[in-house]
């Protein structure tokens, strides 16, 4: 029996068929893009300023553990607890003397309106747990934004998300988001 010889099978195009379909897959592909904390940091403070003294009762201060316990004004509270805590802090409604300051200011579209001068100071062990960070982040904005989808219904019948720019501008002043973070401790004081 003679044998025959198989045929090669010419594989040159191979090569450019691959890199072809490599080049598809990474131009047609979406990538998942992380978006992050939004935070517009202060500009740094001019070094001949003197400092400015806040006030005790402006300040909320929540401090987060290594053992992901949430205090508020060194006093121990629940993270289902936290938006509520600082919604309260924020709007001051009864201009309680524990609370925020308020200083009535004229705003482009709202007119007269008292914001407050409460700044929320967020401090963190370096052992706190990732989740409990953004969760307590988490909360936080969902205050401010709570408050000022309250005002902007009041105002403008819509809430905050669905206010053209200027309208949003506004309201962002009213209600500033007002949050400070410092750097976190390294043995949990």
């Amino acid at each position: 029996m003679a044998k025959r010889k198989l045929e090669e099978i010419n594989a040159g195009s191979m090569a450019d068929i691959a890199f072809l379909l490599l080049v598809f897959f990474l131009v047609a592909t979406t990538m998942n893009v992380d978006k992050g904390i939004t935070r517009i940091l202060p500009p740094m403070p001019d070094p001949n300023q003197k400092a400015n003294d806040v006030k005790e009762r402006n300040v909320m201060e929540i401090f987060v553990s290594k053992f992901d316990e949430i205090m508020v004004d060194k006093q121990k509270i629940d993270i289902l607890n936290l938006k509520d805590k600082a919604k309260k802090f924020i709007l001051n409604h009864g201009n309680d003397v524990t609370a925020p300051e308020k200083e009535v200011k004229e705003i482009d579209l709202i007119g007269k309106y008292a914001v407050s001068k409460g700044v929320i100071a967020l401090k963190n062990d370096r052992a706190t747990t990732y989740n409990m960070y953004i969760m307590v982040q988490n909360e936080l904005v969902r205050a401010f934004r709570e408050v000022r989808d309250e005002l902007s219904i009041v105002k403008f019948g819509k809430d905050f998300i669905e206010l053209d720019g200027e309208q949003r501008a506004a309201i962002a002043r009213a209600v500033p988001l007002a949050i400070s973070e410092s750097e976190p401790n390294e043995e949990g004081n």
